[in-house]
C-alpha cells in the first residue's frame, strides 16, 4: 500500500483540509509525537481557520530522528485525538499539513538548510520541546561545532546567523516541561554568548529584539498505535499507510506567557482558539491549577483506589464511591484554595473527569504511584495547607489521602527493585521511590499505627516541616489508618462522602 503523501491523497480522492505550499514561518526543534500532536496541530488549525498560510520546518534535536520518514511523506501524517467529552467517546481524525519538512542538522546539508531557514525573511517563530533535559548548558559545546550538541547551543548558532544577516528578532516559544522554561533557555543562550565571546551587539539583539516566552503545555500523547490489527484496519479505511500516525487525547491547552501584543504574531486568537491557546502575563496560576487539580487528583485517590482493588484510572471513574471521593476532594478542598476564576476552575475539574475516563488509554494506577512521597508534597500538600489557612480545620479527604499514602507504603521486604507490599486481596506489588524513603518504611514495618504515623509526620526530609505541629492532624491520620486496617480503603472513602 502507498505511503501517505500529497500524491497518494490525490490518487485516493481525499477531500479534507490540506495546505500544500506555504511560507516556513516556524522553525521547530523537536519532531516527536508530542509536538506533532500539539504544536503542529494548533498551527494546522490556524491555517484552516485564520488563513495563516504558514508551515513548520522541523529540526531533529538529536542524531537519531524521524527526518527521513517525515520527508518521505511530504511532512504529512495522520493525527487521532481520542478520548471522552461529556461522557461520550470521541475519535477525531485529521491529516496534519502544517509541516513542510524535517532537517537533520547532524548532516552537512541539514545543518546548512537550518541556517538558511534561520536567515529567512519568512521566519517569525521558533518552537522547542527537547524533553526536560533539553534546556541545559553544556560547556563542551563550541561555536564552530556543526551543530552544537546541546539545544541551547544550536539555538545560539541559529540566532547568531540570523543576527549576522540583519534579520529582525524572533518569538521563541519553549514547551519543555520545566519551570520557567523560556527564562531558563534564555539564560543558557546568554552563557554561550559569554563562553564564545560573541559581540555585545548580538547579546543586545537576543535580549532586546528577540522575545523568549515560557509556556505551559497540557495534552497526554500516547503516540503511535501499537495494535497491528488496528493499524491494518486504518490502512484499509484510509487507502494509505502511515507509519507516522500519532495519537493524543482530545483535551489540549497551551498557555503562553507574554504581552497581549504577541497575538499580532501568533495566529491563534484570530483562529478562534482563545480558550485552547492563549497569551497571559503570568502562567503560574494555570500551572498551579494543573498541578493541584489534575495531578493532585491522581495522587489523592489512586493509592487508596489501588488498595481497594482497582488497577486502571478509567475504571475508577465508573465507581461512584471512588469518583465521589475524588470530586469531593477537588470541589470542596482543592478548588477553594486556588485564585483563578471559579467557573474556569470548575470547567477544568470537569474536563479532568473526562480525561480520566478516556476509553482509549489504560492508565495504570501503579504507574501513577511512582515516587508518591515527593508527589504528595508537591501536588497535594499546598492544597492541604491552603485549606487549613482559610478554614482553620483539616480537609477530610486530603487528610484521608495521606493515610492512604502511608498504608500503600507499608511494605515488608526490601529488594533491588523496590519495597514489596501486599494488597488486601493477597497479591503483592512493588513500591518505587527514592531508596532512602523505601528504607525508612522498611525500618518502620513493625511499628504500631500510632508509632508509624508519628515517624512519617515528623520526617522533615519528606515534607519540609513537622506535620505533627498541625493541630489535630496526627491524631486524625492515626484514626483513619486504624479504620483502613479494620474496614479497608473503599469503606473509608465511602465514609468521607
Amino acid at each position: 500500500m502507498e505511503k501517505l503523501s500529497y500524491k497518494t491523497l490525490e490518487n485516493v480522492g481525499y477531500d479534507g483540509y490540506l495546505l500544500k505550499d506555504a511560507k516556513e514561518k516556524v522553525l521547530q526543534f523537536g519532531e516527536g509525537n508530542f509536538l506533532r500532536a500539539f504544536v503542529d496541530y494548533w498551527f494546522d488549525l490556524a491555517n484552516e481557520k485564520a488563513d495563516w498560510n504558514g508551515k513548520c520546518c522541523l529540526v531533529q534535536p538529536i542524531a537519531p530522528g524521524l527526518a527521513e520518514m517525515i520527508n518521505e511523506q511530504d511532512g504529512l501524517y495522520t493525527l487521532h485525538l481520542r478520548g471522552s467529552v461529556n461522557g461520550e467517546k470521541v475519535d477525531d481524525k485529521r491529516i496534519i499539513s502544517s509541516v513542510s519538512r524535517c532537517l537533520n542538522p547532524y548532516q552537512e546539508e541539514g545543518f546548512n538548510e537550518m541556517m538558511k531557514v534561520a536567515a529567512s525573511d519568512d521566519l517569525e517563530i521558533i518552537v522547542s520541546n527537547t524533553t526536560e533535559a533539553g534546556i541545559h548548558y553544556d560547556p563542551s559545546c563550541q561555536f564552530e561545532d556543526k551543530p552544537a550538541a546541546s539545544f541551547p547551543g544550536k539555538l545560539t548558532q541559529v540566532l547568531y546567523h540570523r543576527y549576522k544577516n540583519n534579520k529582525p528578532g524572533i518569538l521563541m516559544l519553549a514547551c519543555e516541561l520545566i519551570d520557567n522554561n523560556g527564562k531558563e533557555l534564555l539564560k543558557c543562550v546568554n552563557q554561550y554568548i559569554e563562553q564564545w565571546n560573541l559581540e555585545e551587539g548580538f547579546k543586545k539583539y537576543v535580549n532586546e529584539e528577540c522575545t523568549f516566552c515560557g509556556s505551559l503545555v497540557d495534552r497526554i500523547v500516547p503516540g503511535r498505535i501499537r495494535d497491528p490489527q488496528e493499524v491494518a484496519r486504518l490502512e484499509e479505511e484510509n487507502h494509505y499507510a502511515d507509519p507516522l500516525t500519532d495519537v493524543g487525547e482530545v483535551f489540549g491547552l497551551w498557555v503562553i506567557e507574554g504581552d497581549e501584543k504577541l497575538n499580532d504574531v501568533l495566529p491563534f486568537k484570530k483562529a478562534g482558539l482563545i480558550d485552547k491557546v492563549f497569551v497571559t502575563p503570568d502562567t503560574s496560576p494555570y500551572k498551579k491549577r494543573k498541578v493541584r487539580i489534575l495531578n493532585g487528583a491522581h495522587t489523592g485517590f489512586v493509592l487508596g483506589a489501588y488498595l481497594a482493588g482497582q488497577n486502571i484510572v478509567r475504571d475508577c471513574m465508573h465507581d461512584e464511591v471512588i469518583k465521589g471521593f475524588m470530586n469531593k476532594m477537588l470541589y470542596d478542598e482543592v478548588i477553594p484554595t486556588l485564585t483563578l476564576d471559579k467557573n474556569d476552575l470548575l470547567n477544568f475539574a470537569k474536563a479532568v473527569s473526562d480525561r480520566f475516563n478516556n476509553p482509549f488509554v489504560d492508565h495504570e494506577l501503579m504507574s501513577i504511584s511512582l515516587n508518591s512521597t515527593s508527589k504528595w508534597k508537591a501536588r497535594v500538600m499546598p492544597s492541604f495547607l491552603g485549606y487549613i489557612d482559610e478554614h482553620h480545620a483539616l480537609p477530610k479527604c486530603i487528610t484521608t489521602s495521606f493515610a492512604f499514602y502511608i498504608q500503600f507504603y507499608r511494605g515488608y521486604e526490601l529488594t533491588d527493585a523496590g519495597l514489596i507490599a501486599k494488597r488486601p486481596a493477597g497479591n503483592t506489588y512493588t513500591i518505587s521511590d527514592d531508596r532512602d524513603i523505601l528504607e525508612f518504611y522498611y525500618n518502620h514495618k513493625d511499628d504500631s499505627v500510632k508509632d508509624l504515623v508519628h515517624a512519617v509526620c515528623t520526617n522533615t526530609s519528606f515534607w519540609g516541616q513537622d506535620l505533627t505541629q498541625i493541630e489535630g492532624f496526627e491524631k486524625a491520620v492515626v484514626q483513619t489508618l486504624t479504620e483502613i486496617e479494620e474496614k479497608g480503603t473503599y469503606e473509608v472513602m465511602k465514609e468521607c462522602l
